[in-house]
């Protein structure tokens, strides 16, 4: 009988695992890009044969006639980027009365003119202090927002205008300058969902004419300022190793100070997702800050109609009952660390002494 000869597999290469790009790159973003080509350009400025930069997102759209801030969150940071999509933003922007455009700038095709009567720097106070404060906008036509699974400017560019519930807003800060006899300098902070285009076209019919955008550059989106961020252009002048430096912490998105520290089997736990009890750890300035904030939320609301590019569009459904959790039982988000001073990521704790692990990164 004849014994086959036992083939023996010789172990295949292994590819070394890359390096994960992770962390918030602030960006100044060129005129005539979108968000979206801006982050595919900082994916590429950040890979190398031996680092992943696959994974990435901005933290607020700007439009590509707009210029200015674009933080941009690479790896693990993009667990976190939705604190800043809720932040407030500030724009500095041109209005350019006389005329209306379709899209609300100067991207568009002009649909309508008019007379400019004469004002001055009194008459734009005024109007300025009229725009102060919560108020409801209408979002454009020409808007990534969706409506029935449909982009609104899909139904735009058709001819066809559907109908757009009103936004809760809030101009936090607002100025109002004379350029010249024709333009105005607009200077706002507010709150997501604002679209200075539309809050441009409002503040031209309070004077009594139209208009429409030339400029607009973000300058600050929550802690993040422009004076911080760089050029594209520049960006792409260094090598791998200085835009490296440029990256801020993964967890630089959040805006929360609280924090607890974890022992190393506590670690160990949170990151095989069990919860955890804190309760003897639940005291001073951490007690202090989760009080403040159960005291402060708002109650459980529901939206109805158009949703962000991000998201789905849902319907409340207010026959159904949704349980209230007792003051003690409500989840508060705050930072986890380990022993040696390093971020693990979000938990949600209450107080109760009730840890849950909400978003953890990998180290």
């Amino acid at each position: 009988m004849s014994i086959a000869s036992k083939q023996v597999d010789k172990p295949a290469n292994k590819v070394p695992e890359k390096v994960k790009v992770s962390g918030v790159i602030l960006v100044d973003k060129p005129k005539g890009m979108t968000s979206q080509q801006v982050v595919s350009k900082v994916k590429y400025l950040f890979k190398s044969p031996i680092h992943d930069s696959k994974k990435a997102g901005h933290t607020g759209t700007l439009d590509p006639m707009a210029t200015g801030l674009l933080p941009i969150c690479l790896g693990e940071a993009t667990k976190f980027s939705h604190y800043q999509l809720d932040a407030d933003k500030s724009y500095q922007a041109t209005i350019l009365l006389g005329s209306q455009t379709d899209t609300g700038d100067a991207d568009g095709q002009i649909v309508t003119k008019a007379s400019i009567p004469v004002f001055d720097e009194a008459s734009l106070a005024t109007i300025a202090q009229q725009f102060l404060g919560a108020q409801q906008q209408i979002p454009p036509m020409y808007s990534a927002l969706k409506k029935d699974g449909k982009k609104l400017y899909e139904y735009a560019r058709a001819g066809i205008e559907v109908d757009r519930p009103p936004r809760d807003i809030t101009i936090k800060a607002i100025n109002l300058q004379m350029i010249d006899d024709t333009q105005i300098n607009l200077t706002v902070t507010c709150t997501k969902g604002t679209y200075v285009r539309v809050l441009a076209e409002d503040i031209a019919k309070q004077l009594g004419t139209l208009g429409h955008l030339t400029a607009l550059r973000r300058t600050q989106v929550g802690n993040f300022s422009i004076d911080d961020a760089i050029a594209l252009s520049s960006l792409e002048e260094h090598s791998l190793e200085e835009r490296q430096s440029w990256l801020l912490p993964i967890d630089a998105c959040i805006d929360i100070d609280a924090e607890l520290t974890l022992t190393e089997e506590q670690c160990a736990r949170v990151h095989m997702g069990q919860r955890l009890n804190v309760f003897d750890e639940l005291t001073g300035k951490l007690k202090d800050y989760v009080t403040n904030m159960v005291s402060n939320q708002p109650s459980n609301d529901s939206s109805v109609g158009i949703d962000d590019d991000a998201s789905t569009s849902v319907k409340a459904d207010t026959d159904l009952d949704v349980p209230q959790l007792l003051e003690h039982e409500i989840p508060v988000d705050i930072r986890l660390l380990n022993e040696q001073g390093e971020f693990l990521g979000l938990g949600s704790v209450s107080l109760n002494g009730r840890l849950q692990p909400k978003k953890l990164i990998q180290r």
